[in-house]
């Protein structure tokens, strides 16, 4: 565990900091509570803080009760350390937020015991912060192809809008349609014309940048946000996809399956924000032109505001 020591007399860190490193955590100390709490400013912060109650400027209950009013930061379990034992200091001490106490002069054992159990709850803390980020993902992801699902990727392309418009960055989307999808599940079955998508999102990631997204719009249709992206790199890359799609057949069961893809490019200047559908409208447009025009092909639109 990350643990951080507080006290303001080094001779009493010394045992701590060199017993607990001993037993594998990572320690980092500080001499009173004004050091800590700048510490914990830090963005990793610590599993365990283990705090003198007496410290100047800032005792160990101020510091524990500005820790507990953090709300952007995983629970650090606090232990204080004290000579105190009335049960009033004592209940003080957990109302301000402490999880538990060491008395002084601190047993080894005893302190070995007290880390177990705030080992327990940084594991299960760590448990339910695993699975709330694995739903989050499973919330945003399309079930068979794994990139982002309509939901999620509408949401990134507003997120990025609003970025891009604050630091006045141009940005670019793309429409992309797989032509004449629809004879690859009439042909060799639905099973096969999924086998198809996922590999169709997996090329297109492989195609993008690390900062793209990209995200399956509805059936065979895919949206591609590209953020700080003029029309001509949102063409190059746009192309980079097309060439993707088509250069190497699909293999769906003992046949290859040729593909290709027609695609509307949408690319946003930042005059002044709007509404992320108006982009999406463009972009469809250059997509139904594309499709128009003989399918298999790139159409780039620049958004114009209405003024």
């Amino acid at each position: 565990m990350r643990i951080l020591l507080v006290d303001d007399d080094p001779v009493s860190l010394k045992p701590f900091e060199t017993v607990l490193r001993a037993w594998g955590h990572s320690v980092e100390t500080a001499f009173d509570g004004d050091e800590a709490w700048n510490k914990l400013q830090n963005p990793q912060v610590p599993d365990v803080v283990v705090l003198d109650w007496m410290m100047p400027h800032m005792d160990g209950l101020e510091l524990t009760q500005r820790i507990r009013k953090r709300t952007n930061t995983p629970y650090i379990y606090v232990i204080m350390v004290t000579f105190r034992s009335d049960p009033g200091d004592l209940l003080a001490g957990f109302e301000a937020g402490v999880d538990d106490f060491l008395s002084k002069p601190p047993d080894l054992n005893e302190f070995q015991v007290r880390l177990k159990a705030a080992e327990r709850i940084v594991d299960l803390q760590n448990e339910l912060i695993d699975a709330r980020e694995a739903l989050r993902r499973q919330a945003m992801q399309d079930p068979l192809t794994r990139i982002l699902n309509h939901g999620a990727i509408l949401g990134t392309l507003s997120r990025e809008m609003d970025r891009s418009f604050r630091e006045e960055q141009p940005l670019s989307l793309i429409l992309a349609d797989l032509d004449e999808f629809k004879a690859v599940n009439d042909t060799h079955g639905h099973v096969a014309g999924d086998q198809v998508l996922i590999e169709v999102a997996r090329r297109l990631r492989r195609s993008l940048r690390s900062y793209d997204a990209v995200g399956r719009y509805g059936g065979e249709e895919f949206l591609i946000v590209l953020p700080n992206t003029d029309p001509k790199e949102a063409v190059r890359l746009a192309h980079r996809i097309r060439k993707a799609i088509s250069e190497k057949p699909f293999q769906v069961g003992s046949s290859n399956v040729g593909l290709t893809v027609s695609q509307g490019v949408c690319s946003w200047s930042v005059p002044e924000l709007v509404p992320t559908d108006q982009l999406i409208r463009v972009a469809d447009r250059a997509l139904y032109q594309v499709k128009e025009s003989g399918r298999d092909g790139v159409q780039s639109i620049e958004f114009q505001t209405a003024s």
